[in-house]
């Protein structure tokens, strides 16, 4: 998975463009004006380079290095700093480190692995904090048959479903959880109309 990511991101163009996931800047300029936010498979930067320029301090990480330089270079573009760092989740040093909310978007996990990083994501977050999540649903599968264009894991077993994510995270308190039809235009990499699950919680 590595080496295809290092391969996608490798071109000049932003895949999914440069401007922020819609669902998380609705997210961040309602519930988060300040604070410390973790962006896991953060890809090309985007999120990341968004909450910076909101006063966030953004801990980004992903397992591809080209993600890593372009996002580098979208935060330089617009004079912002980001902490990103490289590698497979449990490996990379943020054990040790809170934060006020994490943002999951379009962060698609290996089915054996999806509950155990959600478990650590969740308890890196502080009491009150925030779980941010926008992700394809197991039904966009009949999407993807209409228009291969609207992108996201080929493998169902990578979607969501809101009992998932209820299961995932049961300590936090769901302020919102809905699966819903949305129209995407996200770069080359996500057009057209899929289905996601959209989640917010508060840590209890």
């Amino acid at each position: 998975m590595k080496e295809s990511w290092n391969s996608r991101y490798s071109v000049n163009k932003y895949i999914y463009g440069e401007d922020p996931n819609e669902y998380f800047k609705y997210a961040i300029d309602t519930f988060l004006p300040s604070g410390k936010i973790l962006l896991p498979a953060e890809g090309e930067g985007r999120n990341a380079v968004y909450a910076a320029q909101k006063g966030i301090e953004a801990v980004a990480f992903d397992q591809s290095a080209e993600g890593k330089n372009k996002a580098e270079k979208l935060a330089e573009r617009a004079g912002v700093k980001i902490d990103y760092q490289v590698g497979e989740f449990p490996n990379l040093p943020l054990m040790e480190e809170k934060f006020d909310a994490a943002a999951l978007i379009y962060a698609h996990f290996a089915p054996q692995l999806r509950s155990e990083y959600h478990r650590l994501i969740g308890e890196l977050i502080n009491s009150g904090g925030f779980i941010i999540v926008e992700g394809f649903s197991k039904q966009h599968a009949e999407y993807q048959k209409i228009n291969p264009n609207i992108g996201g894991p080929r493998n169902v077993e990578m979607l969501y479903t809101k009992e998932m994510i209820l299961s995932d995270f049961p300590d936090f308190e769901p302020i919102e959880l809905i699966e819903t039809e949305i129209e995407l235009s996200e770069g080359s990499g996500h057009n057209g109309i899929g289905k996601v699950i959209r989640f917010i919680g508060r840590k209890k």
